[in-house]
């Protein structure tokens, strides 16, 4: 009803116009491609095209260096999609040598930047000394050790008196005192046994300090502010260098991106000999645009077949459909995508649904919450049940007015005039369960009908003739359903004799329990290939099972009913409460008006979730498994791929 009719493409080419048709091949919007693989197992001297990429490699290392050097590297138009690969390589790689060097700098200094910053830290605690590290360091026979020590530990010093050695505070604190010690060659592993037991920590004065703590320690800062000057020198070094090579760097990495893609797109190209063709499927005015754009290029051809044109093929399914269809599309892709030689349920679909929803959940004002609600996600964030949302809201807000109610309440609608309908009243509960079954028995109907026109364009003349969606089914079902009607209404045409019962009810059963035989027969078959008890006991059971559905498929339909007085009953509560909270019938305050408010969101909320899978339950299971199988495969372009 709303597939796109298909052309299918045959687009042959040289083995030259590799890149130029691949180009081409990745901007279609609307072309599904088919895999090369189905032909080259099918067919013996075909093969995929599978050439090595050189591109993917240099993209990689380019997006390092961007990511690493905060690059604005991004894809560009080009309108050249040639490049010579090992030349935009060895240009690449220059400008990264060139700055590979600059950071290598940069790397010395910052690591010169933390021994320095390690030594001042190390040296603060020896400012006031009056020490001189040259002199200290360039003594021969004795040696030097500065370090910490715990300060619980200076008075242990006393026991070793006799040793030799000289020690010196440098700072004290609470926790630790920064010193040094003086002692020989000789006894310097003895005393540096005792100070290790005392939990001395050596501090290690590196070569490039000189003159006293305060010297070494201006000269160290002086020398810190100058490489982190330098510093910036250098990031301005290799901002400039990629700023003057940056355009360059774009456009090989926009031509390289494309035509990296146009290595992913090689798993559709057919490759015999010096040519090769890719096969696809596109609309037919579409068709005809790529066969004068791709004949553009020297030495290639299209080909425009039927869809059906290839046995090897099965053709994608594209639908389309109307403003108001389009966004219930979502429930038909959930259950699956018609085959292309099926009809699209959608309309159908988009109609049953909101004119159902509606129905269960008829209220004006809250009907147009839905809408506008629907309306903020469609337009805010793109959802598309946001704007099935903006349907049922309608739909919603129609039966509103059927029923009377403005948020939950009739006593409001009663001042702009009568309801139509009020579900809550006793004498209006069976019609309103009646019209549920009627709506149902119409949607029923409406199924078979599709199933037994889809059997005549797929020439299934058995479940056309003899299924309990064909012709026997639905002859059955209305035959039965008029005579309960005559029962109950007492219509004036003489229904329910023998002819009518003979003919109409027990024929119709008899060819669904023989379905399986007579269609064996229509098709030249043995009527009983496995026996006729093994028939007779499984086709009995099956017998029982479609009755059953039946009857269960029409009565199923009386929740759309129950769902009206569950929602009037809901609401009716609600304000009930608001009522009490109120202190009485007739009292509006701030109480009633909050319990009002939070009672209808809770209802939207609670119920509009329920019903819209109620609903979506009823479009499956009453429906859909009459006449919808969903096993086609999605039209998909190669851009979306």
């Amino acid at each position: 009803m709303a597939i796109a009719k298909l052309k299918l493409l045959e687009i042959e080419f040289p083995a030259s116009q590799y890149d130029a048709v691949l180009m081409k091949l990745i901007n279609l919007d609307d072309f599904h491609p088919e895999p090369a693989s189905k032909f080259a197992d099918s067919v013996q001297g075909l093969s995929v095209l599978n050439r090595e990429n050189p591109y993917a490699d240099l993209i990689a290392r380019m997006e390092e260096a961007r990511d690493k050097y905060h690059l604005n590297l991004k894809c560009q138009n080009v309108d050249s999609t040639r490049i010579n690969i090992i030349q935009a390589d060895t240009f690449f790689c220059n400008v990264l040598e060139q700055a590979a060097k600059i950071e290598k700098v940069k790397e010395d200094l910052s690591t010169m930047i933390e021994e320095n910053e390690s030594t001042i830290s190390q040296l603060s605690h020896m400012i006031d000394a009056d020490i001189d590290f040259d002199s200290l360091f360039n003594c021969k026979y004795l040696q030097v050790r500065f370090g910490r020590i715990p300060t619980v530990n200076l008075d242990k010093l006393k026991y070793y008196g006799e040793q030799q050695f000289l020690f010196k505070i440098l700072h004290k604190g609470t926790k630790d005192t920064y010193c040094g010690y003086i002692t020989t060659q000789s006894k310097a592993p003895e005393i540096d046994n005792i100070f290790s037991s005392l939990y001395f920590e050596r501090i290690h004065i590196p070569e490039f300090v000189h003159g006293t703590p305060q010297d070494a320690l201006n000269a160290l800062k002086e020398e810190d502010d100058t490489a982190r000057d330098y510093l910036k020198v250098l990031d301005g070094r290799i901002e400039k260098l990629f700023a003057e090579n940056l355009e360059e760097m774009n456009h090989i990495y926009s031509v390289s991106t494309k035509l990296n893609e146009t290595y992913d797109a090689q798993k559709y190209v057919v490759v015999f000999g010096q040519n090769a063709a890719v096969y696809g499927f596109a609309e037919d005015k579409v068709a005809k645009a790529i066969k004068a754009d791709f004949e553009t290029l020297d030495d290639v051809h299209v080909e425009i077949k039927p869809a059906m044109g290839d046995s090897r093929l099965t053709p994608p399914t594209k639908l389309k459909n109307n403003w108001f269809s389009r966004p219930f599309r979502m429930f038909v892709e959930m259950y699956g995508v018609p085959s292309y030689t099926d009809f699209d349920p959608t309309n159908l679909v988009a109609i049953s649904y909101t004119f159902l929803f509606g129905m269960m959940f008829g209220d004006i004002g809250q009907g147009v919450v839905l809408s506008l609600v629907g309306y903020l996600f469609y337009k805010w964030k793109g959802m598309q049940l946001g704007a099935v949302g903006m349907r049922l809201g309608i739909s919603s807000t129609i039966f509103g007015f059927v029923f009377g109610s403005i948020f939950g309440s009739e006593a409001l609608f009663e001042h702009f005039m009568e309801p139509m309908f009020l579900p809550m009243k006793p004498e209006n509960t069976m019609p309103l369960l009646m019209s549920a079954i009627a709506t149902g028995v119409v949607l029923i109907i409406i199924s078979i009908v599709f199933n037994i026109i889809l059997n005549i364009k797929k020439k299934h003349w058995g479940d056309l003739l003899f299924s309990q969606n064909g012709v026997a089914g639905l002859v059955f079902y209305v035959s039965v359903l008029l005579l309960v009607a005559n029962m109950l209404v007492d219509f004036p045409i003489p229904l329910g004799g023998p002819v009518y019962i003979a003919l109409l009810i027990a024929m119709p059963v008899v060819m669904i329990f023989l379905k399986e035989p007579l269609t064996y027969k229509l098709e030249g078959e043995k009527m009983f290939p496995h026996g006729f008890g093994a028939f007779f006991t499984e086709s009995f059971f099956e017998l029982f099972e479609v009755m059953l559905t039946f009857i269960a498929n029409t009565m199923s339909f009386l929740r759309v009913g129950g769902f009206v007085l569950s929602h009037a009953g809901m609401m009716m509560v609600v304000y009930t409460l608001a009522e009490m909270v109120a202190g009485g019938a007739g009292i509006i305050n701030f109480g009633y008006i909050l319990v009002a408010v939070l009672g209808n969101i809770f209802v939207m909320c609670l119920e509009g979730m329920i019903v819209g899978i109620q609903v979506l339950r009823l479009e499956f299971y009453e429906m859909f498994s009459r006449y919808y199988e969903g096993k086609g495969k999605p039209f998909t372009s190669i851009k979306e791929r």
